[in-house]
């Protein structure tokens, strides 16, 4: 797997991958965030811009897998974050199902760190719902711990409360950390 900065000719396709992202959580009940609109171009162009949007591409034995034919150097995945605090905030990472199971999102998230801990930053963060699977109990896997009220950042507190604005706090959400290893 190969994980590289995106291109503007890859945001799009990010757009697909987040879509496909979404469809699991149905299953759970979670139908407004299946249904979400994946973030919009202008915003991934944002991160992009900043140096902070990675993919990681599919290679010839995904597509096999996948039955997807030309997954060769395409997008499977990505991750855009921006530092929030003191630490490098992950705003959002996403496998296409296709591709889930294999680790990409735990090298896309090593790969944030080493970038991240290249601008001196002290660790990660991202928010993240607490029940479903994928989500809070991976990142605990993963060496994340679950921040308490008192340890959000000014930052993080504004990131809650933009969630909390858009509706994500219908169901139980958490910000977490991990530092640098």
């Amino acid at each position: 797997m190969r994980i590289r900065p995106a291109t503007p000719a890859d945001l799009p396709l990010l757009q697909d991958i987040e879509r496909a992202a979404g469809e699991p959580f149905r299953t759970l009940g979670m139908t407004e965030i299946a249904d979400d609109e994946p973030p919009a171009l202008e915003l991934l162009e944002r991160f992009r811009a900043a140096g902070h949007a990675w993919v990681a591409e599919g290679d010839e034995a995904e597509g096999e897998d996948s039955g997807r034919d030309g997954d060769a150097g395409r997008p499977v995945a990505y991750l855009i974050g921006e530092p929030v605090d003191g630490a490098f905030h992950i705003e959002q990472v996403s496998v296409h199902p296709d591709a889930a199971h294999r680790g990409v999102g735990r090298t896309l998230i090593a790969y944030a760190a080493d970038r991240a801990r290249d601008q001196g930053l002290t660790g990660l963060t991202l928010t993240t719902f607490t029940e479903v699977p994928w989500n809070a109990p991976y990142y605990e896997r993963i060496g994340f711990r679950a921040l308490t009220d008192p340890e959000l950042t000014p930052g993080l507190r504004k990131i809650r409360a933009t969630e909390a604005e858009h509706g994500l706090d219908r169901w139980p959400r958490v910000c977490m950390y991990r530092a640098m290893a």
